[in-house]
Protein backbone atom coordinates (compact mmCIF):
# COMPACT_ATOMS: atom_id res chain seq x y z
CA UNK A 1 0.00 0.00 0.00
CA UNK A 2 1.36 3.41 -1.32
CA UNK A 3 0.13 6.76 0.80
CA UNK A 4 0.53 10.04 -0.83
CA UNK A 5 0.62 13.37 1.37
CA UNK A 6 -0.97 16.44 -0.18
CA UNK A 7 1.02 19.48 -1.41
CA UNK A 8 1.36 21.81 1.45
CA UNK A 9 0.65 18.58 4.13
CA UNK A 10 2.67 19.30 7.15
CA UNK A 11 5.03 16.82 9.01
CA UNK A 12 3.21 16.97 11.65
CA UNK A 13 0.27 15.67 9.41
CA UNK A 14 2.68 12.96 8.09
CA UNK A 15 3.53 11.57 11.54
CA UNK A 16 0.34 10.86 12.57
CA UNK A 17 -0.74 8.77 9.88
CA UNK A 18 3.43 7.12 10.29
CA UNK A 19 2.49 6.65 13.80
CA UNK A 20 -0.90 5.16 13.09
CA UNK A 21 0.15 2.50 11.25
CA UNK A 22 3.26 1.63 12.94
CA UNK A 23 0.53 1.01 15.96
CA UNK A 24 -0.90 -1.63 13.81
CA UNK A 25 2.47 -3.18 13.49
CA UNK A 26 3.24 -1.78 9.81
CA UNK A 27 6.83 -1.17 8.74
CA UNK A 28 6.92 2.07 6.61
CA UNK A 29 9.20 2.84 3.78
CA UNK A 30 9.78 6.53 3.36
CA UNK A 31 10.29 7.55 -0.36
CA UNK A 32 9.69 11.09 -0.19
CA UNK A 33 10.91 13.90 -2.53
CA UNK A 34 11.85 17.74 -2.06
CA UNK A 35 8.25 18.03 -3.75
CA UNK A 36 5.96 14.82 -1.91
CA UNK A 37 5.63 13.24 0.91
CA UNK A 38 4.83 9.32 -0.39
CA UNK A 39 5.74 6.31 1.49
CA UNK A 40 5.03 2.58 1.63
CA UNK A 41 3.08 0.55 3.85
CA UNK A 42 4.90 -3.11 4.63
CA UNK A 43 2.78 -6.08 6.07
CA UNK A 44 -0.13 -7.77 5.37
CA UNK A 45 -2.82 -4.91 4.88
CA UNK A 46 -6.11 -7.19 4.01
CA UNK A 47 -7.67 -5.22 7.23
CA UNK A 48 -6.69 -1.83 6.39
CA UNK A 49 -9.14 0.43 4.02
CA UNK A 50 -7.86 3.10 1.75
CA UNK A 51 -10.66 4.88 3.65
CA UNK A 52 -9.14 4.41 7.08
CA UNK A 53 -6.18 6.42 5.90
CA UNK A 54 -7.79 8.98 3.34
CA UNK A 55 -9.60 10.27 6.79
CA UNK A 56 -6.60 11.95 8.45
CA UNK A 57 -5.74 15.60 7.29
CA UNK A 58 -3.21 15.86 4.34
CA UNK A 59 -3.65 12.29 2.82
CA UNK A 60 -3.93 13.08 -0.69
CA UNK A 61 -4.19 9.61 -2.11
CA UNK A 62 -4.00 5.66 -0.83
CA UNK A 63 -3.15 3.09 -3.32
CA UNK A 64 -3.30 -0.77 -2.56
CA UNK A 65 -0.45 -2.58 -4.51
CA UNK A 66 -2.01 -6.28 -3.02
CA UNK A 67 -5.26 -7.53 -3.89
CA UNK A 68 -7.64 -7.20 -0.77
CA UNK A 69 -9.21 -10.62 -1.84
CA UNK A 70 -5.77 -12.44 -0.31
CA UNK A 71 -7.05 -16.46 -0.78
CA UNK A 72 -8.95 -15.97 -3.63
CA UNK A 73 -6.44 -13.95 -5.43
CA UNK A 74 -3.43 -15.66 -7.62
CA UNK A 75 -0.96 -13.75 -5.32
CA UNK A 76 -1.82 -16.16 -2.84
CA UNK A 77 -2.09 -19.13 -4.94
CA UNK A 78 -0.35 -19.30 -8.14
CA UNK A 79 -1.42 -22.75 -9.36
CA UNK A 80 -5.37 -23.17 -10.60
CA UNK A 81 -7.68 -24.97 -8.08
CA UNK A 82 -9.33 -27.98 -9.57
CA UNK A 83 -12.56 -28.59 -7.50
CA UNK A 84 -12.72 -32.52 -7.05
CA UNK A 85 -16.62 -33.01 -7.12
CA UNK A 86 -16.95 -37.17 -6.75
CA UNK A 87 -15.62 -39.74 -8.41
CA UNK A 88 -14.24 -38.52 -11.84
CA UNK A 89 -15.79 -35.26 -11.55
CA UNK A 90 -13.73 -32.18 -11.49
CA UNK A 91 -14.02 -28.55 -12.22
CA UNK A 92 -10.70 -26.66 -12.77
CA UNK A 93 -8.37 -25.72 -15.77
CA UNK A 94 -8.19 -28.97 -18.19
CA UNK A 95 -11.95 -29.84 -17.38
CA UNK A 96 -15.32 -29.45 -18.38
CA UNK A 97 -18.28 -29.70 -16.91
CA UNK A 98 -22.11 -29.67 -18.15
CA UNK A 99 -24.61 -29.04 -15.73
CA UNK A 100 -28.11 -29.13 -16.70
CA UNK A 101 -31.62 -29.60 -15.50
CA UNK A 102 -34.66 -27.65 -14.83
CA UNK A 103 -34.73 -24.11 -13.42
CA UNK A 104 -37.22 -25.12 -10.82
CA UNK A 105 -37.82 -28.81 -9.40
CA UNK A 106 -41.47 -29.55 -10.39
CA UNK A 107 -42.33 -32.94 -9.91
CA UNK A 108 -40.82 -36.41 -9.60
CA UNK A 109 -41.43 -37.06 -13.35
CA UNK A 110 -39.96 -33.80 -15.12
CA UNK A 111 -36.80 -34.60 -12.93
CA UNK A 112 -36.25 -37.70 -13.63
CA UNK A 113 -37.00 -37.42 -17.76
CA UNK A 114 -34.27 -35.00 -17.28
CA UNK A 115 -32.29 -37.06 -15.06
CA UNK A 116 -32.68 -39.95 -18.44
CA UNK A 117 -31.87 -36.94 -20.66
CA UNK A 118 -28.56 -36.47 -18.79
CA UNK A 119 -27.26 -39.95 -18.43
CA UNK A 120 -27.84 -40.26 -22.56
CA UNK A 121 -25.92 -37.58 -23.10
CA UNK A 122 -22.98 -38.60 -20.73
CA UNK A 123 -23.43 -35.61 -18.75
CA UNK A 124 -23.21 -36.20 -14.84
CA UNK A 125 -24.31 -32.66 -12.66
CA UNK A 126 -28.11 -32.35 -12.34
CA UNK A 127 -29.29 -28.77 -11.58
CA UNK A 128 -32.76 -27.92 -9.89
CA UNK A 129 -33.93 -25.11 -7.56
CA UNK A 130 -35.51 -26.43 -5.02
CA UNK A 131 -36.03 -23.22 -3.28
CA UNK A 132 -36.58 -20.36 -5.37
CA UNK A 133 -36.02 -16.45 -5.01
CA UNK A 134 -38.18 -14.60 -7.32
CA UNK A 135 -38.46 -11.24 -8.28
CA UNK A 136 -42.11 -11.46 -7.88
CA UNK A 137 -43.69 -12.95 -4.57
CA UNK A 138 -46.75 -14.15 -6.26
CA UNK A 139 -44.35 -16.47 -8.75
CA UNK A 140 -43.71 -19.96 -8.00
CA UNK A 141 -40.97 -20.14 -5.03
CA UNK A 142 -40.28 -23.91 -4.91
CA UNK A 143 -41.24 -27.13 -3.35
CA UNK A 144 -38.58 -26.41 -0.38
CA UNK A 145 -37.26 -29.52 1.20
CA UNK A 146 -39.52 -31.58 -0.84
CA UNK A 147 -37.78 -30.66 -3.52
CA UNK A 148 -34.51 -31.63 -2.54
CA UNK A 149 -36.13 -35.06 -1.69
CA UNK A 150 -37.20 -35.37 -5.29
CA UNK A 151 -33.12 -34.33 -6.71
CA UNK A 152 -31.97 -37.21 -3.73
CA UNK A 153 -33.97 -39.79 -5.01
CA UNK A 154 -33.75 -38.91 -8.93
CA UNK A 155 -29.63 -38.49 -8.66
CA UNK A 156 -29.38 -41.77 -6.37
CA UNK A 157 -31.36 -43.69 -8.97
CA UNK A 158 -29.22 -42.51 -11.76
CA UNK A 159 -26.27 -42.00 -10.09
CA UNK A 160 -25.74 -38.40 -10.83
CA UNK A 161 -24.20 -35.40 -8.62
CA UNK A 162 -27.06 -32.80 -7.47
CA UNK A 163 -26.83 -29.17 -7.72
CA UNK A 164 -28.80 -26.62 -5.85
CA UNK A 165 -29.27 -23.39 -4.92
CA UNK A 166 -29.46 -22.75 -1.24
CA UNK A 167 -31.03 -19.08 0.12
CA UNK A 168 -30.96 -19.32 4.11
CA UNK A 169 -28.33 -20.34 6.57
CA UNK A 170 -31.03 -22.47 8.37
CA UNK A 171 -31.55 -24.90 5.30
CA UNK A 172 -27.94 -25.96 5.57
CA UNK A 173 -28.26 -29.53 7.59
CA UNK A 174 -31.07 -30.27 4.67
CA UNK A 175 -28.49 -28.80 1.77
CA UNK A 176 -25.73 -31.44 4.29
CA UNK A 177 -28.41 -34.09 3.71
CA UNK A 178 -29.33 -33.71 -0.51
CA UNK A 179 -26.95 -32.10 -2.27
CA UNK A 180 -23.79 -32.59 -3.17
CA UNK A 181 -22.85 -28.74 -4.56
CA UNK A 182 -24.35 -25.78 -2.96
CA UNK A 183 -25.24 -22.64 -5.63
CA UNK A 184 -25.38 -18.76 -4.19
CA UNK A 185 -27.69 -17.16 -6.47
CA UNK A 186 -26.87 -13.44 -7.91
CA UNK A 187 -29.13 -12.51 -5.33
CA UNK A 188 -26.97 -13.25 -2.55
CA UNK A 189 -23.86 -12.83 -3.66
CA UNK A 190 -23.58 -10.20 -1.17
CA UNK A 191 -25.23 -12.01 1.83
CA UNK A 192 -22.22 -12.09 3.43
CA UNK A 193 -24.07 -13.90 6.80
CA UNK A 194 -24.52 -17.07 4.20
CA UNK A 195 -21.66 -16.80 2.87
CA UNK A 196 -19.71 -16.93 6.05
CA UNK A 197 -21.85 -19.54 7.11
CA UNK A 198 -21.27 -21.92 4.25
CA UNK A 199 -17.48 -21.63 4.79
CA UNK A 200 -17.53 -22.88 8.40
CA UNK A 201 -20.48 -25.36 7.99
CA UNK A 202 -19.69 -27.09 5.19
CA UNK A 203 -16.92 -28.35 2.57
CA UNK A 204 -18.66 -29.17 -0.19
CA UNK A 205 -18.37 -27.08 -3.42
CA UNK A 206 -19.99 -23.66 -3.27
CA UNK A 207 -20.78 -22.26 -7.05
CA UNK A 208 -20.96 -18.60 -6.10
CA UNK A 209 -22.76 -16.35 -8.92
CA UNK A 210 -21.75 -13.04 -9.77
CA UNK A 211 -24.47 -10.41 -9.19
CA UNK A 212 -25.98 -8.44 -11.34
CA UNK A 213 -24.29 -5.54 -11.06
CA UNK A 214 -21.30 -6.72 -9.33
CA UNK A 215 -17.74 -5.94 -10.46
CA UNK A 216 -15.08 -8.62 -10.36
CA UNK A 217 -13.61 -7.44 -7.47
CA UNK A 218 -16.93 -7.49 -5.52
CA UNK A 219 -17.35 -10.77 -6.89
CA UNK A 220 -14.41 -12.01 -5.92
CA UNK A 221 -14.32 -10.09 -2.44
CA UNK A 222 -17.50 -12.44 -1.74
CA UNK A 223 -15.57 -15.88 -2.68
CA UNK A 224 -13.09 -14.28 -0.06
CA UNK A 225 -15.81 -14.48 2.48
CA UNK A 226 -16.10 -18.41 2.10
CA UNK A 227 -12.52 -18.88 1.95
CA UNK A 228 -11.65 -17.06 4.38
CA UNK A 229 -14.33 -18.72 6.97
CA UNK A 230 -12.73 -22.24 6.07
CA UNK A 231 -13.90 -23.42 2.78
CA UNK A 232 -11.77 -23.26 -0.45
CA UNK A 233 -13.71 -25.21 -2.66
CA UNK A 234 -15.61 -22.47 -4.63
CA UNK A 235 -16.65 -22.50 -7.83
CA UNK A 236 -16.95 -18.84 -9.91
CA UNK A 237 -20.09 -18.73 -12.12
CA UNK A 238 -20.68 -15.57 -14.68
CA UNK A 239 -24.34 -15.35 -15.46
CA UNK A 240 -24.59 -12.21 -16.87
CA UNK A 241 -24.84 -8.67 -15.87
CA UNK A 242 -27.17 -5.75 -15.90
CA UNK A 243 -26.54 -3.49 -18.15
CA UNK A 244 -29.03 -0.50 -20.92
CA UNK A 245 -29.77 -3.95 -23.19
CA UNK A 246 -33.04 -4.70 -22.77
CA UNK A 247 -33.32 -7.32 -26.04
CA UNK A 248 -31.38 -9.79 -23.93
CA UNK A 249 -32.26 -10.70 -20.25
CA UNK A 250 -28.47 -9.80 -19.06
CA UNK A 251 -25.41 -9.17 -21.23
CA UNK A 252 -22.79 -12.05 -20.68
CA UNK A 253 -19.63 -10.44 -19.98
CA UNK A 254 -17.47 -13.25 -21.32
CA UNK A 255 -14.49 -11.49 -20.94
CA UNK A 256 -15.21 -11.51 -17.26
CA UNK A 257 -13.61 -15.49 -17.67
CA UNK A 258 -10.18 -14.15 -18.74
CA UNK A 259 -10.30 -11.24 -16.08
CA UNK A 260 -11.09 -14.23 -13.44
CA UNK A 261 -8.36 -16.44 -14.78
CA UNK A 262 -5.71 -13.61 -14.71
CA UNK A 263 -6.89 -12.50 -11.08
CA UNK A 264 -7.72 -15.39 -9.42
CA UNK A 265 -6.77 -19.42 -9.27
CA UNK A 266 -10.63 -20.34 -8.66
CA UNK A 267 -12.61 -22.29 -11.46
CA UNK A 268 -14.71 -20.62 -13.56
CA UNK A 269 -17.81 -21.60 -15.30
CA UNK A 270 -20.93 -19.40 -17.39
CA UNK A 271 -24.31 -19.68 -16.82
CA UNK A 272 -25.57 -18.81 -20.61
CA UNK A 273 -29.60 -18.98 -19.51
CA UNK A 274 -29.48 -16.30 -17.37
CA UNK A 275 -27.23 -14.15 -19.31
CA UNK A 276 -29.07 -14.52 -22.46
CA UNK A 277 -32.78 -15.51 -21.35
CA UNK A 278 -33.35 -16.59 -24.80
CA UNK A 279 -33.14 -20.37 -25.48
CA UNK A 280 -32.19 -19.67 -28.93
CA UNK A 281 -28.46 -18.48 -27.68
CA UNK A 282 -27.64 -20.69 -25.09
CA UNK A 283 -25.99 -23.25 -27.62
CA UNK A 284 -23.60 -21.19 -28.98
CA UNK A 285 -23.13 -19.42 -25.57
CA UNK A 286 -21.61 -22.59 -24.42
CA UNK A 287 -19.87 -22.65 -26.92
CA UNK A 288 -18.13 -19.40 -26.66
CA UNK A 289 -17.56 -19.84 -22.72
CA UNK A 290 -15.58 -23.30 -23.91
CA UNK A 291 -13.82 -21.81 -26.58
CA UNK A 292 -12.69 -18.54 -24.14
CA UNK A 293 -11.57 -20.92 -21.43
CA UNK A 294 -14.13 -21.76 -18.92
CA UNK A 295 -14.39 -24.38 -17.29
CA UNK A 296 -17.86 -25.53 -17.44
CA UNK A 297 -21.51 -24.57 -18.54
CA UNK A 298 -24.97 -24.17 -16.19
CA UNK A 299 -27.74 -24.55 -18.67
CA UNK A 300 -31.51 -24.99 -18.00
CA UNK A 301 -33.58 -27.47 -19.95
CA UNK A 302 -36.64 -28.43 -19.64
CA UNK A 303 -39.30 -31.41 -21.47
CA UNK A 304 -41.93 -28.63 -21.89
CA UNK A 305 -40.28 -25.39 -21.69
CA UNK A 306 -43.93 -23.83 -22.69
CA UNK A 307 -45.09 -25.12 -19.43
CA UNK A 308 -42.54 -24.71 -16.99
CA UNK A 309 -43.46 -23.14 -13.71
CA UNK A 310 -40.21 -20.95 -14.12
CA UNK A 311 -38.11 -19.87 -17.09
CA UNK A 312 -39.02 -21.44 -19.32
CA UNK A 313 -38.03 -19.11 -22.12
CA UNK A 314 -34.43 -19.95 -21.27
CA UNK A 315 -34.86 -23.29 -21.26
CA UNK A 316 -33.97 -25.80 -24.07
CA UNK A 317 -35.48 -28.54 -25.03
CA UNK A 318 -34.09 -32.16 -24.23
CA UNK A 319 -33.35 -32.57 -28.08
CA UNK A 320 -31.65 -29.50 -28.05
CA UNK A 321 -29.84 -29.79 -25.07
CA UNK A 322 -28.83 -33.29 -27.47
CA UNK A 323 -27.24 -31.33 -30.37
CA UNK A 324 -25.97 -28.40 -27.83
CA UNK A 325 -23.33 -31.28 -25.88
CA UNK A 326 -22.24 -33.12 -29.61
CA UNK A 327 -21.40 -29.36 -30.67
CA UNK A 328 -19.21 -29.09 -27.17
CA UNK A 329 -17.92 -32.62 -27.36
CA UNK A 330 -16.53 -31.62 -31.07
CA UNK A 331 -15.03 -28.09 -29.82
CA UNK A 332 -14.12 -30.31 -26.33
CA UNK A 333 -11.92 -32.60 -28.32
CA UNK A 334 -10.63 -29.85 -30.64
CA UNK A 335 -9.04 -28.06 -27.60
CA UNK A 336 -7.97 -31.19 -25.71
CA UNK A 337 -10.62 -30.40 -22.63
Amino acid sequence: MIVQMRHGATQAQSEKVINFLKEKGFEIKDVSSDNVIIFGVIGDTKYLNASDLEAFSGVFQVTRIQTPYKLVSRQFKSEDTIIHIKDDIYIGEGYFEIIAGTCAVETKEITEEVAKALVSNGVKILRGGAFKPRTSPYSFQGLGVKGLEILNEVKNKYNLVVVSEIVNEKDIPAFEKYVDVYQVGARNMYNYELLKALGKKTKKPIILKRGISATIEEWLMSAEYILSSGNPNVILCERGIRTFERYTRNTLDIQAVLAVKELSHLPVIVDPSHSSGKYTMIEKLSLASLAVGADGVMVEIHPNPEFALSDGAQSLKLDKFSHMVKELNKLKKGLKK
